[in-house]
């Protein structure tokens, strides 16, 4: 790794002209409409990206688990020193807004399936994130499927009949929402496409599949190609992709900088190195997001071993909570010292038919946009259409017809490393309740997203891979910390599954079981649930008959 103290200006990649061009297959079965994606041309381009930076890719991928054993280890967790004259040079920013992202006040994300885009698009929101990650199981029907409902959507010709008949159009009165589309991590692989013999990176599979069919598509239509970036730990993989980024435009042939990407900061090691990325990223940069479960997630994933980060119940750990204020707080004064926007976090809740039940979850979503509108957000996110104009209510009271506050700089905001790691506060053992509720999402989820399911309406709440993640890690907290004993959760164990098999007869119990127990009950964390269980569950390869480049 580079220990330059200033990061240079990224260099244009060599072209790749002169490259043996890399073999191509695709493994699956041929779906309808799948030629329309699977082009010769855009197997060709993800080829390239894969050849440039493949190797790139587990090289950081090999740093991530080093980092992680060095922390783990008592290594000091601080702001970088290599890189301290970026967080001391006050001259740089970020590329202004483009067109469609000026505005953020409200952003909707979901999975790009039919139906969700139809009504994301249409809900009155300014963004939507169509999420290849957490919210979409990656089957390669979804991944597929996904790529055609993008392509359908820019071209305007998408539409959508609900189970009971209903059809939803994409409406011709306003604006629809900008399209901004969240590739799979870099932890990730897609099997069934091959280059070179080897699954390519799942991340340059949704980028570059979408971006050879949709960025000149989106120029055209007045935007352009965006993107939302998910996992990053550390500025050298903000690096990377806006490696990717200059390559993808020149292939193309767009103009560097066309691109603009938002990136999630979701792991406790990004969150010092907030400016960094910003910096790489800075020609492409939309701004940063607060993610907040799977922040929780990496922060356990980081420091579980040590009983100082013992965390309660997810429900008790309240964006209020002063390690979540750090965070917050510093998102917003770094983005908007770099111009840069700042989007709060996932407001999860869906609206309920029971009324008293409907007006407390607008209640609790209400006084957290409050929150994020008054400490500086530009915007926030909803799952459901369903908050929109709540949302959309509060920024506008905050904002009125500006379009963002990057002029408040938060100057008042002062983080250090250690404000980030005080759990010590909300420290409290888990009750019964929490250490059920935790096996009883991680389990139903996981029975959806073996069937396909990326995004799930579970107790009142839109649950994605990240809200698992959390639970099935604070389950292996308790149990390595012995605040909650192995036979306890045997015992809820079996009772949920049992649950679980009542309510949905056609579950595969023992596959969701199996999965909980390699997970959650093992003595080492796995760092993900998903490439595991992607690669017993989801791949299917048909051959390699007619799918060679």
């Amino acid at each position: 790794m580079s220990t330059s103290t200033v990061p240079a200006p990224v260099p244009a990649p060599e072209p790749l002209a002169a490259a043996p061009a890399p073999h191509v297959q695709v493994l699956a079965a041929p779906g309808e409409r799948h030629e329309e994606i699977l082009t010769p041309e855009a197997l060709d381009f993800v080829g390239a990206l894969v050849g440039a930076f493949a190797e790139r890719r587990t090289e950081l991928l090999g740093e991530r688990r080093r980092r992680a054993s060095r922390l783990a280890s008592g290594s000091p967790f601080e702001f970088p020193i290599a890189t301290s004259a970026v967080r001391a040079d006050d001259s740089w920013r970020v590329a202004p807004p483009a067109p469609g992202l000026t505005d953020r006040r409200v952003e909707i994300t979901g999975p790009p399936e039919r139906g969700m885009a139809v009504r994301a698009l249409n809900s009155g929101a300014r963004v939507w994130m169509a999420d290849f990650e957490d919210a979409t199981a990656p089957t390669w029907e979804n991944v597929i499927g996904g790529q055609l409902v993008l392509l359908d959507a820019i071209e305007r010709r998408i539409d959508f009949t609900s189970a009971d008949g209903k059809e939803y159009r994409l409406r011709t009165d306003g604006d629809l929402a900008t399209i901004t589309v969240r590739p799979r991590g870099w932890h990730l692989t897609e099997d069934h496409l091959l280059v070179d013999g080897r699954p390519a990176p799942a991340s340059l599979v949704d980028f570059g599949l979408y971006f050879f069919h949709c960025a000149r598509r989106q120029i055209a239509a007045g935007h352009g190609p965006y993107f939302y970036l998910p996992k990053l730990e550390n500025r050298y993989e903000a690096r990377l992709w806006n490696d990717v980024f200059v390559l993808a435009q020149e292939l193309l042939g767009i103009p560097r900088g066309t691109v603009r990407a938002t990136v999630l900061i979701e792991t406790i090691t990004a969150a010092v190195e907030m400016e960094e990325i910003l910096h790489e990223l800075r020609e492409h940069s939309a701004g940063l997001n607060a993610g907040r479960w799977d922040y929780l997630f990496s922060l356990i994933k980081t420091f579980g071993h040590r009983t100082d980060f013992l965390l309660p119940d997810r429900a008790q750990i309240t964006m209020t909570a002063p390690f979540m204020r750090a965070y917050t707080e510093l998102l917003v004064r770094t983005c908007h010292r770099r111009g840069a926007h700042a989007i709060g976090g996932m407001a999860a809740q869906v609206p309920s038919r029971d009324p008293e039940a409907h007006e407390a979850a607008l209640a609790k979503v209400r006084l957290d946009k409050e929150r994020e509108a008054e400490d500086g957000f530009d915007g926030s996110w909803v799952a459901h259409p369903g908050l929109v104009p709540l949302c959309r209510e509060v920024f506008d009271g905050v904002l009125g017809e500006r379009p963002h506050q990057l002029d408040r700089t938060r100057d008042d905001v002062a983080v250090t490393p250690a404000d980030l790691l005080a759990v010590r506060r909300i420290s409290a053992p888990p009750t019964p309740e929490g250490v059920r509720g935790n096996i009883a999402v991680a389990l139903r989820y996981f029975d959806a997203w073996l069937r396909g399911a990326g995004a799930v309406a579970l107790y009142g709440l839109m649950e994605d891979a990240a809200t698992a993640e959390i639970a099935r890690v604070q389950i292996w907290q308790w149990l390595r910390h012995r605040v909650v004993d192995r036979e306890t959760v045997l015992r809820l164990l079996d009772e949920e599954c049992e649950a679980l098999g009542r309510e949905f007869p056609w579950a595969a119990v023992e596959e969701v079981r199996a999965l909980f127990e390699r997970t959650a009950l093992e003595r080492e964390l796995p760092p993900f649930f998903t490439p595991d269980a992607y690669a017993r569950h989801l791949v299917r390869h048909a051959g390699h008959a007619g799918g060679a480049r």
